[in-house]
């Protein structure tokens, strides 16, 4: 029986934000084959050509095999059989047998670092593409989604490079070559059964195939659901547990499952019905030749011998087709699996370096935000005309209500966004006009909640700095209040933090995020509500890191409470996505404003005496 298709794919754009492309399966082989030719994979194209060469002539040997049998039951069947004849026949017939077979394997020793490095390539310039998409598209799409979808289109890449060279190609060789013996050898009328046979195949399993493509999008779409929403659940089992949902959540997972399952048993009956009617054309086909081989035999055209061998040769073809038929089913499911990663490789990302894009060049680390205009596509109003100035190697605070537009400010500065109007300069340079790279290398970030990979201390600690020596590394965890932490576990630093950190505290992954950030010692540094999520006395200690951490460098802060804040050289009060205040602390509880009344307000929590030691 033909090997089973399963459901195993693409998602759509409903779903991660990813259109498909709509290359089809003549463009998507134009991409393979393009891929193929690229200068990394040119070493390999002498094992290309070995390759293909070894399964043309396992074709060969495939169609005279039996040629070879038959002449042995022709020598058999004579009055007077000579041995001789009859084994060097068998022997002929055994070892074109064999070597029929026994290349393909062959062939595969030498092709399979081929589709393993093109699998590589092509996987690894996907993933490096997603990296370099914008910060809107990594904020929409899924994590699950996006792995799964670059992991199946990898493969169905080596899929369709095996198949489209060593099977599609040779077994339509194989085909010509039988018709032509059989039309040549046996009669015209042997020939035009098994075209016809290959005909019927052909159509019904192409007008099945097609159908089962649509029923193979719907699965995939399902099983992206399925395996996304399960990823998901797992990723936030905190906030799972914290609403006691994890029946709901098994439930939903259950409910995912049966729907999937519901299409996958559509998907098995169709190709249980594929299946069925390719066994049915090829038996036909079978019973039309070995009929007429028969009629001709009592009519005394051919010999037993050619009897056997005509049967023999439309057995040998009916193997390469039902590949045939199972090969172009694949293909033409896995070519639905490139498009959407041929889709993900198309996407542009909506910040991009200009063409003449420069390295900054930092010189002290002025910021200016000029005349800048933003908003979300999901809301009326965002930030307007917003302007302000933090001189090199001073702190500027950002203050205001929820959604003032304070973090989308500091995003801007990451060019995560780019402003709609205005323009944000770095000494002088617009960060339009400068490459990314250059411009985030420039910065470090403290951001409110610290996400580590599940590595180790060490890993994660120099993730911006990676040729830091071990005393850098204790230098930075020294200021930043980690290193008794460090010493202190019994793997020291190469102790594993857990999936994002979840091993650590909250108190002790701030303070890693922190030595990182000094570790790599950025003239610009950026705190963004660094410290709103810790209790007061943890709060305090890492204030003091985050103090020695600014000295020196230019430092913009984005704070929740004003006590973290009051020393800042300046202080922006945001407030519907505007400046509505400006100054330093003193002068902007002077003023009586919305700083004053969100101080007062604070005030009572007991920042008080925090702030007149901070500021005297």
């Amino acid at each position: 029986m033909s090997p089973r298709g399963h459901g195993k794919l693409a998602a759509t754009a409903d779903t991660d934000g990813i259109e498909s492309s709509d290359a089809g399966l003549v463009a998507s082989i134009g991409r393979i084959l393009k891929i193929l030719a690229r200068p990394e994979l040119s070493k390999w194209r002498p094992m290309m050509v070995l390759a293909i060469l070894l399964t043309i002539t396992a074709k060969l040997f495939a169609v005279s095999a039996p040629l070879f049998f038959g002449d042995a039951i022709n020598a058999l069947s004579e009055d007077q059989p000579i041995l001789l004849p009859v084994l060097i026949g068998i022997g002929l017939w055994v070892g074109a047998r064999f070597l029929s077979t026994g290349f393909p394997y062959l062939r595969d020793v030498f092709f399979a670092p081929i589709s393993q490095d093109a699998m590589r390539v092509v996987a690894v310039e996907a993933f490096g593409h997603a990296q370099k998409l914008s910060y809107r598209f990594h904020l929409t799409r899924r994590t699950g989604a996006l792995n799964r979808m670059i992991e199946r289109g990898s493969g169905a890449i080596d899929f369709l490079i095996r198949f489209l060279a060593f099977n599609i190609g040779p077994t339509m060789i194989e085909l010509t070559l039988a018709s032509i013996v059989l039309g040549v050898k046996f009669g015209i009328g042997m020939s035009i059964i098994a075209i016809v046979t290959v005909i019927c195949y052909v159509v019904f399993t192409l007008a099945i195939t097609e159908w089962r493509v649509k029923q193979r999008r719907v699965l995939n779409e399902e099983d992206t659901e399925l395996r996304g929403g399960m990823v998901d659940s797992l990723t936030n089992f905190e906030t799972v547990k914290a609403f006691a949902a994890e029946d709901r959540e098994t439930e939903r997972h259950n409910e995912s499952f049966l729907t999937y399952n519901k299409t996958f048993v559509s998907t098995a009956r169709s190709l249980a019905l594929l299946n069925a009617g390719q066994e049915f054309i090829m038996n036909l086909g079978l019973f039309g030749v070995a009929g007429l081989g028969v009629w001709a035999a009592i009519e005394g055209g051919l010999k037993p011998g050619d009897v056997a061998a005509v049967t023999l040769i439309l057995m040998n073809l009916y193997r390469p087709l039902n590949i045939l038929g199972w090969a172009w089913r694949e293909i033409k499911q896995g070519s639905v699996d490139l498009e959407k990663l041929f889709g993900l490789m198309d996407m542009k990302p909506e910040v991009a370096d200009a063409p003449d894009a420069k390295e900054l060049d930092v010189q002290g680390g002025r910021v200016e935000f000029k005349n800048v205009a933003f908003s979300h596509d999901s809301r009326a109003s965002g930030l307007e005309d917003v302007s302000f100035v933090a001189e090199a190697g001073k702190k500027l605070a950002i203050v205001g209500p929820s959604g003032s537009g304070k973090s989308t400010l500091l995003k801007m500065a990451f060019r995560f966004y780019d402003v709609e109007k205005g323009e944000i300069l770095l000494d002088g340079q617009d960060l339009r006009s400068v490459t990314q790279k250059s411009l985030r290398e420039s910065l470090g970030l403290v951001p409110q909640e610290v996400v580590l990979f599940n590595s180790t201390i060490k890993d994660n600690l120099i993730y911006g700095a990676p040729d830091a020596t071990l005393e850098e590394i204790e230098a930075a965890a020294d200021q930043a209040q980690l290193l008794d932490f460090v010493n202190g576990l019994p793997d020291k630093w190469d102790t594993r933090v857990g999936e994002r950190g979840l091993k650590l505290s909250g108190g002790e992954k701030q303070r890693l995020g922190i030595a990182r950030a000094i570790l790599k010692n950025p003239p610009v540094l950026v705190l963004d509500e660094a410290t709103s999520a810790l209790d007061s006395t943890t709060e305090a200690e890492v204030q003091k890191a985050l103090d020695f951490a600014s000295k020196g460098r230019t430092t913009l802060v984005v704070a929740h409470r004003l006590s973290t804040i009051a020393d800042a050289d300046e202080i922006i009060v945001l407030k519907e996505g505007v400046v509505a205040e400006q100054g330093r602390h003193e002068d902007l509880l002077a003023q009586d404003g919305i700083y004053s009344e969100m101080w007062e307000r604070q005030s009572k929590g007991g920042d008080e005496k925090v702030v007149e030691d901070k500021i005297a």
